[in-house]
């Protein structure tokens, strides 16, 4: 390891041994990265210095719209705060809290310029959910958005180790903009090492327990010369818009990373709904959009009717869809609606972003794609070799991001003899595309069958009754498990005992009738993640 630049060292000191650490890859030229770098002169200044400065990099409903040079300034200036005014050294945990806007962006740059460490959070969680990710990232700073003071007070209320909090957008003396106005100048980035800490993202929460993952200055630039640059191939004029918070790593990627990397600008929602979404996309004549594939599926008609794509006179011409699952049914509804081919990926929070996918024109409904340049993936059998094509086993990959919990067991649960397993169940074909099966504790084993929730709930999402739909194995004496369905119905329809028959009868119609659902129970809507992500577990333990 390089020097590290880091006085408080508390992320290097808690890093997974190296033997327990996933193998990495840096096959690629461009992954190639120099000793010292600091991601923030990369994505941020580097364009300044090229002389563009002036091009448009944030924008943001009501007129706010940023150059790079704006957020350079603004960036230094929160950098400044942060190590004159609030003590911070290199290595500091710094906590941010916002929805998506300027500042947040803002905040982000400097805690990177210097050399500290951003602990993103989520606009909706509460005060023991901030409490549980302070203690757990022994986290000393906070810069939070004046709108969500409550939840963070309660929070430092409980959290000795969090010392030096500042609050923007209110009109408080002491407040980050007052304390800003006293600083000017460029700052000068701290000379972070390629494997200093940068970022510490908590997972999601699909399954009730999150962890911290670790990523280096040198993992957030390899995020952006994968897949984007191999895969999604935006231009420096394209804007980018979408509805994931910069808390989690999609959001992250998609709306900040990679549009900067390449000069691009970014549209900034606080809250994007799927009718959000489709208006700000005319609005701002954006043109890539990152969201989660049920918001596709909800943003179909409006997107037909209102003409965002570029095929109907629109500006809308590349469409990412990462989070979840992509049934073939909501590509097609899209695809149908605007004339674009949804550019599927799965990424994990532990691996930073998107490593398997394809691109418009090798896209297969179905697959999720093949493994991104810069990654290498295959299935695993239960004896941790590689599967034969066309076999259900588990994911794995490595490539130049990879696992590294905080100070956490579940480690060598991740990773395995080098590889990153990230808990999914995939089948991979014999030209090596990978086919999406379920999470690995998704599949249902019903008499002896072997069924996968996805397969099912997308055969029922094809019904013209079901809005949204969730499906899990039930416990059952006979069978082991039997398939059990949640529906959410559109509008225009009503529950009952003819639609459940109607609903089997449909999937007995569309896919093998074994995997039917035994059991339909109707509900308002189902339980999930800010990000969009469906949380089974708690439709199996609904207390």
């Amino acid at each position: 390891m390089p020097a590290t630049s880091h006085i408080d060292t508390f992320a290097r000191d808690r890093l997974p041994a190296p033997e327990q650490q996933p193998e990495f890859l840096f096959e690629l030229p461009e992954l190639q990265f120099p000793e010292r770098l600091n991601c923030a002169t990369e994505l941020l200044d580097r364009h300044i210095d090229a002389g563009r400065g002036e091009r448009v990099c944030l924008r943001a409903p009501g007129g706010l719209q940023w150059s790079y040079a704006e957020l350079q300034r603004q960036a230094d200036r929160i950098a400044h705060v942060l190590t004159t005014d609030m003590g911070l050294v290199p290595g500091n945990r710094v906590l941010l809290r916002a929805a998506n806007k300027p500042m947040l962006v803002a905040c982000w740059f400097a805690v990177m310029k210097a050399g500290g460490i951003a602990v993103g959070t989520m606009p909706l969680l509460r005060a023991k959910e901030l409490a549980q990710i302070i203690a757990k990232g022994e986290v000393s700073h906070a810069l939070c958005d004046d709108a969500l003071r409550a939840e963070l007070e309660l929070a430092r209320a409980q959290s000795p180790a969090l010392t030096q909090v500042r609050y923007f957008g209110g009109a408080a003396a002491d407040g980050l903009e007052a304390l800003m106005a006293r600083h000017s100048g460029r700052y000068a980035n701290v000379d972070t090492a390629a494997d200093d800490t940068c970022l510490l993202a908590f997972t999601s929460g699909t399954t009730g327990q999150p962890k911290a993952t670790m990523h280096f200055h040198r993992d957030v630039m390899a995020s952006c010369v994968c897949f984007p640059p191999h895969v999604m191939r935006a231009v420096a004029d394209d804007v980018f818009i979408g509805s994931p918070p910069l808390a989690f790593t999609f959001g992250l990627g998609g709306l900040t990373l990679f549009p900067m990397h390449i000069g691009a600008s970014t549209v900034l929602l606080e809250k994007a709904p799927p009718a959000e979404l489709l208006r700000a996309t005319r609005e701002f004549g954006a043109t890539v959009m990152f969201t989660a594939p049920t918001s596709y599926r909800a943003m179909a008609e409006g997107a037909r009717t209102q003409a965002v794509s570029v095929a109907h006179g629109g500006t809308l011409r590349k469409c990412v869809s990462a989070g979840e699952a992509l049934p073939a049914a909501t590509r097609a509804l899209w695809r149908e609606a605007t004339g674009i081919e949804l550019i599927d990926g799965i990424g994990a929070t532990e691996m930073l972003h998107i490593f398997i996918s394809a691109d418009e024109a090798h896209a297969r409904p179905g697959a999720t794609g093949v493994a991104v340049p810069g990654y290498r993936a295959c299935v695993m059998d239960e004896h941790g070799r590689e599967a034969p094509a066309g076999t259900i086993g588990r994911l794995a990959v490595k490539g130049p991001t990879g696992c590294r919990y905080l100070d956490d067991p579940r480690q060598a649960d991740y990773v395995q003899d080098g590889w990153n397993y990230t808990g999914d169940a995939y089948r991979m074909s014999a030209d090596g595309y990978f086919e999406y099966q379920s999470r690995t504790d998704d599949m249902i084993v019903s008499a002896g069958y072997n069924i996968a929730s996805p397969e099912v709930e997308d055969a029922l999402m094809r019904h013209a009754a079901v809005a949204e739909c969730a499906v899990i194995g039930s416990a059952d004496a006979e069978r082991g498990q039997i398939v059990k369905a949640f529906v959410v119905l559109r509008a225009s329809h009503s529950a009952g005992d003819a639609l459940v028959r109607e609903l089997q009868d449909f999937v007995k119609a569309t896919i093998a009738p074994y995997k039917y659902p035994r059991a339909i129970e109707f509900r308002e809507s189902l339980p999930r993640t800010e990000t969009g992500k469906l949380q089974r577990f708690r439709l199996r333990s609904p207390g």
